[in-house]
């Protein structure tokens, strides 16, 4: 068996999703897509800002992940805020239903790549972070740069 390392070309990260939410655990899984949404993504006209994942009638659902309408496909073009199953193995989309059920978390898309041919989407299984935390967060990230700019000034 051939099991060769495919090139993973990372297209975004949702930054915005490490910030607002602690991601305990993630999965991979891919996107049904059509045509034009496939040549808008490798054009890198899509935005993650709001997208977030259910759970419906057994499958995954991508829900405001806007792709833009690719321009060279006027007549067969695709809506831009539609949703868009993702695929996954049964048994992971059922141990993705118990853990947001019992535990009050939330499925959030944390990253889109491709890998070998195909578009993929990393979920993650995220907790929101409290505004505590978040300040926590800066404090730290700033405190970091500050002793960097002082190492580099010597």
């Amino acid at each position: 068996m051939n099991m060769e390392k495919k090139k993973i070309n990372y297209l975004l990260k949702n930054k915005k999703a490490y910030f607002n939410y602690e991601i305990l655990e993630t999965l991979e899984c891919g996107i049904e897509l059509v045509g034009s949404e496939v040549k808008s993504i490798r054009a890198g006209r899509f935005s993650f800002q709001d997208a977030w994942v259910k759970i419906e009638n057994g499958s995954l659902i991508l829900v405001n992940f806007s792709i833009e309408p690719y321009k060279e496909s006027a007549l067969f073009n695709h809506k831009r805020m539609r949703s868009r199953r993702l695929l996954a193995h049964k048994s992971e989309i059922k141990r993705f239903r118990r853990k947001v059920e019992e535990k009050g978390l939330t499925l959030v898309p944390t990253s889109l790549y491709i890998k070998g041919n195909f578009i993929k989407v990393e979920l993650g299984v995220a907790r929101g972070k409290t505004l505590v935390n978040k300040k926590e967060i800066i404090k730290k990230r700033d405190i970091n740069r500050e002793i960097q700019r002082e190492i580099r000034g010597r």
